[in-house]
């Protein structure tokens, strides 16, 4: 049988002394009880202490109805809105009794008829607050005894049959029960213990203690327990691990560890994770902060996993790292100065095969990349500024990893030589402007492989580039006019000599010898541009038409570029002898600076001229409402354009394919892109161009040679609601591992997910109870490409994808994301999502029904970070790929 629950004791009255009643003595209300603090004494100076004073502090007392003195009883009693403040305490009551003599006083409720006992005593010392049925206070002792008493310390809500303060700082508690719930009276869950030992704001010590839910008992009990409660920082302890059973590593041991509280200003985390196949992870994190100057944390993940048993055939070990340190700057901390890190570095395969990691949208990512960062501004006219920065970019498809250690920039501000030192400036002339721009680089490129070995140097190239950019612009009649020029001089460390050798079967090969030393070479480029803007309106004759009013705005730009041949930085191929080699057609050239960091200027000639119109069309409709009588301005196209290019220095092929983009809006939250590509010559039999027109060959004007489209929107219930402002229902926060448009699913890591602050839930289930609107939202994304460059006349990617959330009651949400690739004819990455909030508890399933990532996880637990630790969890991870 269930073990029954002590009942709530009724309140223990004191014995209430008889009062004579005697107008004479009724005091009047606010009235203050003077008592002596100190005794007379006729020596003023005397190196005795003297004796503690009978009383130290004054009593304040105020009653709504009266106050009355029994003088032969010595005792005073006040009623209906009691209160009295003694020191840092006050006790406020129905009826207060004080007696003098013993100098205990009594705190009562007011019985009201039916209504029971109103106006429950209160008793607060300090920011500690008791709320029993009765009080039994000493003034002198400071002692006090309270009955059926409540008191909320930090996230505890502590309900006892009878509270004994002995002190300031502890009290005894006798068959009291503690929980979290914010139905104290009724709770859904809480701690019964016998005996309490209690703190405030430090710690709850209990004897036997076991845990209900529901009233009912539950096997969860412990012969004594502890429970932190202090309101400072966060203490160092123990951080229990999680239990469970992994396919392929076996029973396990994660997230355990100890929290260390380094300072006021930084912490530090050590967890690791152990497997009985021998498998064992291990994880360093922590969190720093400046006040108003910077904040960031480090997170370090190392993984040595083991696949079945030494001695089989399928056994497999691999060791796995991820490195994660994000660093922010205050921008009120130095305004001239700014330093930065976001870093993610670590093996390619990490978030895919890691045992710990059960975020899915993480599994997708394919990309990693970092970036640290130091600039300075150094005001003035013109000013000057300096950066220099460390990146990394990885490709964890194909284990590339690219570095710039460093990257140092420079920058000069724009300066007008000609300008006015007073007034705007005009014209050509004065409208010159120029800068300086420095930039330097080490690049490597290296495979994850050979990352932090010597290797990855061995592919290293160095450079600088200086660049003066000069520019101008001005306006005749609805014209503006625009030119440019840039120099450029690029200074590098080592060039390349290339030669061709003949090999064993007689054939030529080219070889390629690296020659150190400083080498520099000079460009140059220039160019113009002219646009302009055309408007085009139409309104309506007829008042009543739903269109009012519509325009047109066009803006068409040609624009002329030219780069010359800079082929004095061009060798011809030729052997050991110095000879081209036999049999070639056509005498080939290379530059010294192929493969240096800017790569080798160019050798050929360039000159286009490129040919651009953008076109919008927008309209005033009148509003649904008739009551409106603004006009609404709306986009029927957002934008399309046309560019294309021609070259004047090409000898054949010098037309571009016709480039045309759109944006077309559908609805307020829908829009479609649209890009295609439109190529006017024709194809031969091999399918390649030729220099001929399609339509000289027999087909069309132009041929269509690449077309996409692409729309993501998001539907949500609000949407259909009437007079409700929905502007903010598209904003969603990027959340870590996963896309800002949620179609992959919510980023969520139940292995830390204990740790933080619960997300507090108010929900009012008596006023949800039975409401008609179930609150949805779905995002989709669709995108399609078709490629016709070789008559493949095929769509080669076309794919769907669908996500969304129901809130089937106001404590149950399910939601899910799924897809199509129609191109590859295959159900994308899917999930379905159900969490349940128990109101002090919270309770969530995850799972991953097919694919390769096919797992589940399910989680409950407490909410409150106090108990974080009583949880449980189960769990499917996917099977790891070696």
């Amino acid at each position: 049988m269930a073990q029954e629950l002590p009942k709530k004791s009724t309140p223990i009255p004191a014995t209430e002394p008889k009062i004579e009643e005697k107008k004479e003595a009724a005091l009047p209300k606010e009235d203050v009880i003077k008592v002596p603090l100190v005794q007379n004494d006729s020596v003023v100076n005397d190196s005795v202490k003297k004796p503690k004073a009978f009383l130290e502090y004054r009593i304040e007392s105020s009653a709504k109805d009266y106050k009355r003195i029994d003088r032969k009883g010595n005792t005073i009693t006040l009623y209906n809105e009691a209160k009295i403040v003694y020191g840092d305490i006050t006790i406020e009551a129905g009826k207060i009794v004080i007696n003098n003599t013993t100098g205990d006083v009594f705190a009562y409720g007011i019985v009201k008829d039916s209504l029971g006992y109103t106006q429950k005593p209160i008793f607060s010392q300090g920011t500690n607050i008791i709320k029993p049925d009765s009080i039994i206070f000493n003034k002198n002792s400071q002692k006090a005894l309270t009955f059926n008493s409540l008191t909320t310390q930090g996230e505890f809500n502590v309900v006892a049959e009878t509270t004994k303060k002995v002190n300031d700082s502890v009290i005894y508690m006798q068959n009291a029960r503690f929980t979290t719930s914010k139905n104290p009276e009724n709770p859904e869950y809480y701690f019964f213990a016998r005996r309490i030992k209690f703190v405030p704001k430090k710690k709850i010590v209990t004897g036997l203690v076991n845990m209900y839910i529901a009233d009912v008992p539950t096997p969860l009990g412990l012969p004594f327990a502890f429970f932190p409660m202090t309101t400072e920082r966060s203490e160092s302890g123990v951080i229990l691990p999680n239990f469970g059973n992994n396919n392929s590593q076996g029973y396990f041991l994660q997230n355990g560890g100890y929290y260390f509280a380094v300072s006021d200003y930084m912490d530090l985390t050590l967890l690791g994770d152990y497997f009985t196949n021998g498998s064992y992870g291990g994880r360093v994190e922590s969190n720093y902060k400046a006040r108003y100057k910077y904040n960031g944390s480090v997170r370090f993940l190392y993984e040595n996993q083991l696949q079945s048993e030494r001695g089989f055939s399928d056994f497999a070990q691999t060791s796995r790292y991820n490195l994660n340190w994000q660093h922010a700057q205050d921008g009120k901390s130095n305004p001239s100065s700014r330093f930065s890190a976001s870093v993610n570095l670590g093996s390619s395969q990490f978030f895919r095969q890691s045992f710990n990691q059960v975020n899915q949208s993480a599994t997708l990512v394919n990309n990693l990349s970092s970036s640290i960062s130091y600039s300075k501004a150094f005001p003035g006219e013109p000013q000057v500024n300096f950066s220099a920065s460390v990146t990394h970019n990885q490709n964890t498809n194909t284990d590339v990893v690219n570095l710039t250690l460093p990257t140092l920039q420079g920058s000069v501000s724009r300066i007008f030589p000609f300008a006015p030192k007073e007034g705007t400036k005009k014209g050509i002339i004065e409208n010159i402007n120029l800068q300086y721009n420095l930039r330097g680089e080490n690049r490597i490129a290296t495979t994850d492989e050979d990352f932090f070995t010597d290797k990855m140097f061995d592919s290293a190239v160095m450079g600088l580039q200086h660049s003066i950019p000069i520019a101008t612009n001005f306006k005749a009649g609805y014209f503006s006019f625009s030119a440019n020029a840039n120099y450029e001089e690029n200074w590098v460390f080592e060039t390349y000599r290339q030669s061709l050798v003949e090999n064993e079967s007689g054939a030529f090969e080219t070889v390629r010898d690296t020659i150190n030393g400083f080498d520099a070479y000079r460009t140059y480029s220039y160019g113009a541009s002219v646009g302009t803007t055309i408007y085009g309106s139409w309104k309506s004759k007829n008042p009543d038409s739903k269109v009012q009013a519509l325009r047109h705005i066009i803006r068409p730009n040609i624009s002329y570029a030219a780069n010359p041949s800079f082929d004095q930085y061009y060798d011809r191929l030729v052997n050991e002898q110095g000879m081209d080699a036999p049999g070639r057609e056509e005498q080939q050239f290379y530059s010294r600076f192929d493969g240096t960091l800017f790569g080798a200027p160019g050798r050929n000639f360039s000159s286009s001229i490129n040919l651009g119109i953008q076109n919008n069309i927008e309209a005033k409709v009148r509003d649904r409402d008739s009551t409106k009588t603004e006009l609404k301005k709306i986009q029927i196209l957002k934008s399309l354009s046309f560019n294309t290019s021609y070259n004047l220095a090409g000898d054949s092929l010098n037309w571009s394919p016709l480039s045309v983009r759109g944006v077309i809006p559908i609805t307020k939250n829908i829009n479609i892109n649209l890009d295609a590509n439109f190529d006017p010559y024709a194809l031969d039999n091999n399918n390649n161009r030729i220099d001929r027109f399609n339509v000289s060959n027999g087909g069309s004007l132009l041929r269509l040679t690449r077309a996409g489209l692409r729309t993501s929107f998001r539907l949500s219930s609000t949407d259909f609601e009437k007079d409700t402002d929905t502007e903010d229902s598209d904003e969603r926060t990027l959340q870590n591992g996963g896309r800002d448009d949620d179609l992959f699913g919510a980023s969520i890591d139940y292995s830390r997910e204990q740790d933080q602050e619960p997300e507090k839930q108010d929900v009012d289930i008596n006023k949800d109870r039975y409401r008609f609107k179930i609150p949805w939202s779905l995002n989709f994304a669709y995108t399609m490409t078709y490629n016709n460059a070789q008559r493949q006349n095929a769509i080669n990617q076309q794919s769907l994808m669908i996500s969304g959330d129901i809130e089937l009651s106001p404590r149950w949400t399910i939601g899910g994301n799924t897809g199509y690739d129609f191109a590859n004819r295959g159900i994308s990455f899917s999930t379905l999502r159900f969490q349940r909030d128990l109101e002090s508890f919270t309770m969530s399933f995850n799972w991953t029904p097919i694919g390769p990532r096919n797992s589940w996880f399910f989680f409950i637990g407490i909410k409150a970070s106090a108990l974080s630790d009583i949880k449980w969890d189960q769990r499917k991870q996917p099977d790891p790929t070696f």
